[in-house]
């Protein structure tokens, strides 16, 4: 902000955050009284704070004046004390209410005494004309609710004490620093991109964050001023719309219509003319009639009449604004060389065909080559004084002479501008130059030698930055004339929500365009807030009924408001048919109760323990019991007692049932219960206790085990008792149920002591006993039918046989003549194996030898001195060499002999 405002919003009181001509020392309890304002409406069940402090202060006056009364011989000073006390007291509460009801309602400004100020002027419209005041309306609405006005800069909310400026052209509202910090910084940027004027100039322009719209740097907006810009720093009135002067607008109206807006200083576009004029018709034909100024224009119905361009028809469309239409009649028009006819518009008579003109020239030599045209076709291009091909010799001669060329050169400047053509004069283009000619590329930073024709382009990246400032150039030999940049700008728009979807450009992005719109729970009530303000604007209030079904079981709620939070409690009759009785509640509904259920109750063992959590929830109560009294008999129909209706149910008297028991012996002393499937009211039923005596009947013969079942009437049930008994083969242990085993005869109870397992015993041949587990002997080893394998004397063939067979030697295998081939062939591959390896044993002992000769033939060793001792040699010592030559030769010898021998 400027150096002039400071002053201005320092003697005037102006702040962001706290109220006009406030003083310090209030601006906490401002907070204070705010923030407790908001926690009332975040709850419903919760009391507004003004209303504690004032039912409070009400209780402290009453006090204090009961004790003035009561205590008639205090003095007079401490009766003025406490009168000035009392004083101070609804002083400051008066204050507080007052501060709490203008942050509460900070957002619901008393506007229709507003609109009706505002549009006293424009009162008692019956036709479509008081359509035309809607956007108007709405902004001025917009500046009454404080949460609709936000500033698309900062995405900060605009209060009604705040300085602001208004677009002449969207008529969005924004911060006065805001918009002047946005104006410099793009007045700025604009200049530093006109790099030849030195300091700011007139040529300089921003633009409007909003709708884009280009004002000169002189045009920043500087002083704080109403919406007619005829009062600089509007005083607030609370009758007013805010950031209003409160006098006429008297701005001239949009079409420029010479009479100027009525309204009081307002928001947004001024409405309509509202005067009437006498206005004709659009063809004129009617006289005029009294219209209001901003729709004065308006058509008769009548056909227009006026005479249309073909200068033939007239114009039959109703009567209309502008120009007519083109005749819409058809018919025959020739082209302008007369050769084609076609059905054309009448508005459009000439044509021209595709084909030659074709005419015969003033020469008589040569035709038009014309594409189809109107008027003459002019003299014949080939006659008159002509020029050669180079234009250096000119020529009379006929039209139908073709005109030579000199012979000269050509000397025509070439396409590259700096040499000349060296050919002859001929026809035609010139050819490209060829020449080589030292060029500097486009940016001047190098030079090379190549044909004059020919562009030289250096591979050197321009370090440049673009008009954006963020990003290098980097096109190939550039020639400092850079490229707009092509990358998209995605940098975080003010709204945290989107990123800017221009190209890279310098400066400030554009504040985001999109729009929220803020809805009621039931959404019947809503409001529009720039993006980025969604999640700190407050939904809109609703005045509508709640509409929220009854989360209990009645059909409608009580009714209330439209509201975000729980509905409160409903305070009807539940009036529900109770489940076993019908009788219907008599209590408040209980089917919807909010409790507080609590997690992790109890005490932490340890700190890193969960700390105990508290939660909500909303359950359905049963209903309470029934209370009616209603007469009810004993479960033994012993007496009758009244009891509850809940409670109204067979009970136990106490007493003891009395009945006889199933034995016949003995009576049932359970306590009073339920009895049924008795046969009379004195016998026994399913309920009553069996007898608890043991039975004492006798057994059958071979049980040993005692009767399990209590006292009873009639034979003993059979014995389930296992007995533990081996098979015949002694292999397993068998159970068998102890009135099976009583009840069988001898040869069942054999059959029942088999595991019916195969015989484990081994028979003289040592085979198993084929049959399963039998009592007595097994049978004879004669009678084996095992499978014995029997083999030939090579043991090449064998063959399976069973048992008793082989035991009494009726089976034999012989040898076949394949066993013969078979031996004969292992006796020959023996032999050959034999003879191999004492060949090879051959060849070892030659390559031994001679390499014993190849060692012995070495050089002769220096005799040593030998002592002169005479020592007596062995026989080994004296004819050891000759031993050692001798022993392979032998063995050799002997080899070569024996393989004479084999041989």
């Amino acid at each position: 902000m400027s150096n002039q405002q400071g002053p201005s919003y320092a003697s005037r009181g102006r702040g962001k955050g706290r109220g006009r001509g406030q003083p310090r020392g209030l601006q906490k309890q401002h907070s204070s009284s705010d923030a407790q304002v908001n926690q009332w409406m975040q709850g419903s069940s919760k009391k507004k704070w003004g209303e504690t402090s004032r039912a409070g202060n009400e209780q402290r006056e009453e006090k204090a004046l009961h004790n003035l009364q009561a205590d008639q011989h205090q003095s007079t000073a401490e009766e003025r004390f406490l009168q000035a006390s009392a004083q101070i007291h609804q002083s400051v509460q008066k204050h507080v209410q007052g501060d709490a009801e203008d942050s509460s309602s900070e957002d619901d400004m008393e506007d229709s005494e507003i609109l009706q100020s505002t549009f006293k002027m424009y009162t008692g419209q019956k036709d479509d004309y008081a359509n035309d005041l809607d956007r108007t309306t709405q902004c001025l609405v917009d500046a009454c609710r404080s949460a609709a006005n936000v500033c698309l800069v900062c995405i900060g909310k605009i209060k009604r004490l705040d300085a602001i400026w208004s677009c002449s052209e969207c008529y969005c509202v924004l911060h006065l620093p805001c918009v002047q910090k946005w104006a410099k910084e793009g007045a700025l940027l604009n200049h530093m991109m006109l790099q030849d004027d030195v300091s700011m100039n007139k040529n300089t322009m921003w633009s409007c964050p909003k709708c884009r719209y280009e004002r000169p740097s002189t045009a920043i907006p500087k002083r704080y001023t109403c919406y007619c810009s005829k009062v600089i720093d509007p005083p607030f009135h609370p009758w007013l719309s805010p950031h209003s002067c409160g006098e006429m607008c008297e701005k001239s109206l949009k079409p420029h219509c010479g009479h100027k807006c009525l309204l009081l200083c307002h928001p947004g576009p001024c409405p309509p003319c509202p005067k009437t004029v006498r206005s004709p018709c659009h063809c004129g034909h009617q006289t005029p009639q009294q219209r209001r100024c901003s729709n004065k224009a308006w058509s008769c119905g009548q056909p227009c009449g006026k005479m249309l361009s073909c200068k033939q028809h007239q114009c039959l469309q109703p009567c209309h604004a502008g120009v007519c239409d083109p005749c819409p009649r058809t018919g025959k028009q020739s082209c302008m060389c007369g050769k084609m006819k076609t059905t054309r518009q009448c508005a459009s008579p000439q044509w021209q065909c595709d084909s030659m003109c074709d005419r015969q020239l003033s020469c008589g030599y040569h035709t038009c080559q014309q594409v189809c045209h109107s008027g003459p076709c002019g003299d014949c291009p080939s006659s008159g004084k002509r020029q050669c091909p180079c234009g250096k010799t000119n020529f009379q001669l006929p039209c139908t002479e073709t005109i030579p060329t000199c012979g000269d050169t050509c000397d025509k400047l070439l396409a590259c501008g700096l040499h000349n053509c060296t050919r002859r004069c001929h026809t035609g283009p010139c050819e490209t130059c060829r020449q080589m000619s030292v060029k500097k590329c486009r940016c001047g930073q190098r030079e090379k030698s190549i044909q004059c024709c020919k562009e030289y382009l250096c591979e050197l990246k321009c370090p440049k930055l673009r008009d954006c400032q963020r990003h290098q150039c980097k096109r190939k030999c550039c020639d400092g004339s850079c490229p707009p940049c092509e990358q998209p700008c995605v940098r975080q728009l003010p709204c945290r929500n989107h990123k800017c979807p221009s190209q890279c450009h310098p400066g400030l992005c554009y504040p985001c365009q999109e729009t929220y719109y803020i809805k009621c729970f039931c959404g019947s009530t809503s409001i529009s807030v720039p993006c980025g303000r969604e999640k700190m604007t407050k939904p809109p209030r609703c005045n509508k009924p709640c509409k929220i079904p009854a989360d209990c079981h009645h059909a409608v709620r009580d009714p209330h408001r439209c509201h975000f939070q729980r509905c409160p409690p409903c305070q009807q009759t539940c009036d529900k048919p109770l489940a076993n009785c019908n009788h219907r509640c008599p209590w408040q509904c209980h089917s919807a109760v909010l409790i507080k259920q609590i997690e992790n109750k109890g005490k932490r063992a340890a700190p890193w323990e969960p700390l105990p959590k508290c939660q909500l929830a909303v359950i359905d109560q049963p209903c309470p019991p029934c209370q009616v009294p209603i007469p009810t008999e004993c479960l033994g129909k012993h007496e009758i007692q009244d009891l509850p209706c809940a409670r109204a149910c067979p009970f136990s008297c106490k007493k003891q049932c009395g009945r006889l028991l199933a034995c016949g012996n003995h009576h049932c002393t359970l306590e009073c219960h339920v009895v049924t499937e008795a046969q009379d009211d004195s016998k026994f039923g399913n309920e009553c206790a069996q007898c608890e005596e043991g039975c004492s009947k006798p057994r059958p013969s071979g049980c040993t085990h005692a009767c399990t079942n209590p006292c009873h009437p009639g034979q003993c049930p059979p014995c389930k008792r296992s007995i533990r008994q081996r098979c015949h083969c002694t292999m397993m242990m068998l159970h068998i149920e102890c009135c099976k085993w009583t009840s069988s005869s001898e040869a069942d109870k054999a059959v029942l002591s088999s595991c019916q397992g195969p015989c484990t015993k081994l028979l003289s041949c040592s085979h198993l006993c084929s049959q399963p587990c039998h009592q007595g002997g097994c049978s004879k080893s004669e009678e084996c039918t095992h499978k014995v394998t029997v083999r030939c004397p090579c043991r090449r063939r064998k063959k399976d046989f069973p048992c008793k067979d082989v035991k009494g030697g009726k089976v034999k295998v012989e040898c076949v003549t394949s066993c013969k081939q078979a031996i004969e062939k292992e006796e020959k591959k023996k032999e050959e194996e034999k003879l191999k390896k004492e060949e090879q044993d051959k060849a070892r002992q030659q390559r031994d030898l001679e390499e014993y000769e190849r060692l012995t033939k070495g050089k002769k060793r220096r005799e040593r001195r030998k002592k002169e001792d005479n020592v007596q040699l062995s026989i080994w010592q004296r004819n050891k060499k000759i031993i050692l030559i001798s022993i392979p030769a032998f063995v050799a010898l002997t080899a070569l002999l024996y393989g004479l021998f084999l041989s």
